[in-house]
């Protein structure tokens, strides 16, 4: 029987989201300047208010402060009457040194005994449906908010009073065979600017919406064209106007959009927040080592649809058990266990190992702190980052590492797959 399926996504001037960026930028600069930092950093936004706390273990000296205010200037909260806006927000810092007793669980004398950071079960997901594996709710959900954001900077926007939180959703209709057959519905929540009576500013952002944002979409997605059609429900700023926004209409966290940074839903989530930890904590890590699993087994044609689990006790180094489901897709005569032993001689997830395989020791999660950690596209690029003493350090860094399809090769000959 067909069925409906429904997934969101936030802005980067979502309160949670701006959040999220500021505790992934402190981690940056930490491991800029100290590769082996220990870090756990939350971020509180509200109006006018940046607080930062958290347990930090490393050589480095950061400017907070600093690093707070341009993440704020780089999202766009630029202008007073946001009443959140990077020069003149106040920041507070209480972060102090990590816990010995945390630590003793996680290093070792020898680096490849190197303790999981945390005890808790982490998730990977993969599926078919889209060219970079992901549900495709939700990978329509994040590209209508990052083109969004394109249009809000470009020169000359068409859409010149869009501010910088927004939030979106897109419902799907699946058929018998779990294919997407119909957008069912789009909902468009996004600030703007106070430029008209409340009736004349809704339906302009909605037909510019509908008229602006939508094709620039749909010209993505050539595979799924067909399903943008005119029966959609759009739902277009549905309480009304909406310039009251961000950390001054909402209190943001850092943390609270995990099921947004991950799979929208589909799958599984073991409960850990990614951002503002380093990647000795399992939550995150390993969460990125289950995802390049599951990718690289569906890109395979082990299976059309796979769920990967794996689990830890704190400071111990080998995981407690690994789970693979394919939702009897797979493409080979052997049961889901089977396959799991399989996988395991395949990917050593010690947490020691997925940091070397996945390069988690650079710079490298500013880049996934908003519109999503998974599915994204791989690349090299160069970072900078200020010292307080004014000195300036360059970083070739491989982002989105664990979105790499190296190991479909190695899959295809454990499986005897062509």
């Amino acid at each position: 029987m067909p069925y409906l399926f429904t997934s969101e996504s936030v802005s980067e001037g979502h309160p949670d989201k701006v959040a999220d960026q500021i505790s992934d930028a402190l981690i940056d600069n930490f491991l800029a300047f100290d590769a082996q930092s220990k870090v756990a950093c939350e971020t509180l936004v509200t109006t006018g208010q940046v607080v930062l706390a958290g347990e930090v273990k490393s050589k480095a000296y950061l400017d907070v402060q600093d690093i707070a205010r341009g993440v704020i200037k780089k999202i766009g909260y630029t202008k007073s009457e946001y009443m959140f806006e990077a020069n003149s927000c106040g920041v507070l810092s209480a972060i102090h040194e990590q816990s010995a007793d945390i630590n003793q669980g996680v290093d070792r004398k020898k680096k490849e005994e190197q303790g999981a950071g945390d005890q808790g079960m982490m998730f990977g997901y993969a599926t078919n449906e889209t060219e970079h594996y992901m549900p495709l709710a939700l990978d329509l959900a994040h590209n209508l908010l990052i083109e969004l954001a394109a249009i809000r900077r470009e020169k000359n926007s068409k859409m010149p009073y869009l501010r910088p939180d927004a939030k979106s959703q897109v419902t799907l209709e699946y058929d018998d065979n779990n294919r997407p057959v119909r957008i069912d519905a789009i909902v468009i929540s996004t600030q703007h600017d106070d430029f008209d009576a409340e009736a004349k500013m809704l339906a302009k952002i909605k037909a510019d919406v509908i008229n602006i944002l939508i094709p620039r979409i749909k010209s993505k997605y050539k595979k799924y064209a067909k399903l943008f059609n005119n029966d959609i429900k759009y739902h277009i700023n549905p309480t009304g106007k909406f310039v009251i926004g961000g950390p001054h209409g909402d209190t943001g966290l850092t943390g609270r959009k995990i099921i947004v940074d991950t799979y929208g839903g589909k799958g599984a989530h073991g409960g850990g927040a990614f951002s503002g930890k380093d990647p000795s904590k399992v939550d995150r890590s390993a969460a990125y080592a289950t995802r390049h699993i599951a990718k690289n087994l569906v890109a395979a044609g082990l299976c059309d649809e796979v769920l990967v689990q794996v689990s830890y006790a704190i400071g111990v180094a080998k995981p407690t058990s690994i789970n693979v489901n394919t939702y009897g897709t797979a493409n080979v005569e052997l049961s889901d266990g089977e396959i799991a032993k399989i996988v395991e001689g395949i990917f050593d997830m010690r947490p020691y190992f997925i940091e070397q395989r996945l390069k988690l020791r650079n710079p490298i999660y500013s880049e996934t702190a908003a519109y999503g950690h998974m599915g994204r596209v791989p690349e090299v690029v160069e970072k900078s980052f200020k010292s307080p003493d004014g000195k300036v350090k360059k970083v070739k860094v491989e982002l989105f590492t664990w979105e790499k399809l190296d190991y479909v090769s190695k899959v295809k000959k454990a499986f005897g797959l062509k």
